[in-house]
């Protein structure tokens, strides 16, 4: 990745100092709002839109960067590469500080977030779904094979399965509860079709691609993270009755394929360095790890990234309540880094593509109260979570809202906020 030089942490935008705000200037998640002729590009400042088209438009931005910035998505910035997403960033960033000239212009380029209507702003051609959490593998591993929680493949390879983009939806986009073939009740012959009874959540986080490698290529680990624009949140909706009738021997299909929720912000990496630390190391017993997944010290860096789940059922917006926490976790209990993904999925000569979008799978930390999604919470259901209304849940019910979010934080830098992942469930179509 590219070094930017050290950041300007102040704007002329009271809001953006704001040191609760997601959107301090020091983030500047792009995103892609809706305007009469079609979608514009943007960066959230504060509580306030900057509209990328007008900025261009104004001379405001590097006369190379133009036309990315006028276009719909993001895909045409992202294959540009490493250096120029560092410069627009800190073009932005100098046009944002106290110090900018540039005031008045950039007072007409900006828009209240409350006011606009957001729209995903990359054009995903395609979308991978890893397993890279070992805490969830293992309690996952646990309900359904106590002998042998942890496949033996675990820890030599990076797990993962083909997702479906094309049912990749905003977060604010309603969930329908899906209907599908679920395992026959005790003393039938025949499977059920109908809505699943076990709907659940997945926390999880979203990279985008912004480097394409050729056909037939790999690429190195030690180059991966430079192929990675920003990420998001993701919550990777699951039907677990369905799942686990179709999942053996090829893996999740429909359980899955009908929707998944991506928070409409992208943070670039470039605004998360300041975060970056160190993975875990691997126990002195766990196997020595292939040569193309090696990383060097100085290439096992993740972002500090911390998660929170939330529910909020029908009942508690009726009473006014708050919304329950259900889970706190954290990336750095990953057991396969960022970079590692990216080399896994071309060793085969895979070729990736500007836009493709590669998921963590559930992220989930050691102790209970961190498993990222209510396979876990609940152990498949057998203890139920009590909330403040007196309700239950084992799995989600129609009317539940699910809310992800994620930070960073550390002392002597702004807080970075990934903003929210959300949505309700409706009722299956009849």
């Amino acid at each position: 990745m590219a070094q930017r030089p050290a950041a300007v942490h102040r704007s002329w935008l009271p809001e953006a100092n704001d040191p609760t705000t997601d959107f301090q200037l020091t983030h500047l998640p792009y995103n892609a709002f809706r305007v009469a002729k079609g979608q514009h590009l943007c960066v959230a400042i504060g509580i306030h839109l900057l509209d990328l088209y007008a900025c261009a438009e104004t001379g405001l931005i590097p006369s190379n960067l133009n036309v990315a910035c006028q276009s719909p998505t993001l895909n045409a910035l992202m294959a540009k590469g490493p250096k120029a997403w560092l410069l627009l960033h800190e073009t932005l960033t100098r046009l944002l500080a106290t110090d900018s000239p540039h005031q008045s212009k950039l007072e007409e380029a900006l828009h209240s977030i409350a006011g606009a209507t957001l729209i995903r702003p990359i054009d995903i051609p395609d979308y991978t779904d890893f397993y890279a959490s070992i805490h969830h593998a293992t309690r996952v591993g646990q309900l359904f094979r106590p002998d042998q929680p942890l496949l033996p493949n675990y820890k030599h390879i990076p797990i993962g399965y083909h997702g479906r983009a094309s049912s990749i939806v905003t977060s604010g986009t309603p969930i329908l509860r899906p209907v599908g073939q679920t395992r026959p009740d005790a003393g039938d012959e025949m499977p059920n079709v109908l809505p699943t009874k076990c709907l659940d959540y997945e926390l999880e986080l979203a990279f985008y691609i912004g480097q394409t490698n050729p056909l037939g290529s790999s690429v190195p680990v030690d180059k991966a993270a430079d192929s990675i624009f920003g990420c998001s949140l993701l919550n990777d909706w699951s039907a677990r009755d369905i799942q686990s009738w179709e999942y053996q021997p090829l893996g999740p299909f429909l359980s899955k394929s009908f929707a998944t929720s991506v928070s409409a912000w992208v943070t670039p990496m470039a605004a998360l360095e300041p975060f970056f630390i160190s993975t875990h190391s691997r126990p002195d017993t766990d196997p020595r790890i292939l040569k193309y997944l090696e990383l060097r010290s100085k290439e096992r860096k993740i972002p500090d990234l911390k998660f929170e789940v939330f529910l909020t059922t029908r009942l508690m917006r009726e009473n006014k309540l708050s919304p329950f926490r259900l889970s706190q976790s954290s990336l750095r209990d990953l057991y396969w880094t960022p970079a590692q993904l990216v080399a896994h999925h071309t060793i085969n000569g895979c070729n990736l593509q500007v836009g493709d979008l590669l998921a963590t799978g559930t992220i989930s930390g050691p102790q209970e109260s961190s498993a990222g999604c209510l396979l876990e919470l609940t152990r498949n259901g057998s203890r139920p979570i009590t909330l403040p209304t007196g309700e239950v849940r084992s799995f989600l019910s129609d009317g539940d809202e699910i809310t992800l979010r994620g930070f960073c934080e550390k002392r002597g830098h702004p807080r970075i906020g990934l903003g929210e992942c959300r949505a309700t469930i409706l009722p299956a179509r009849p």
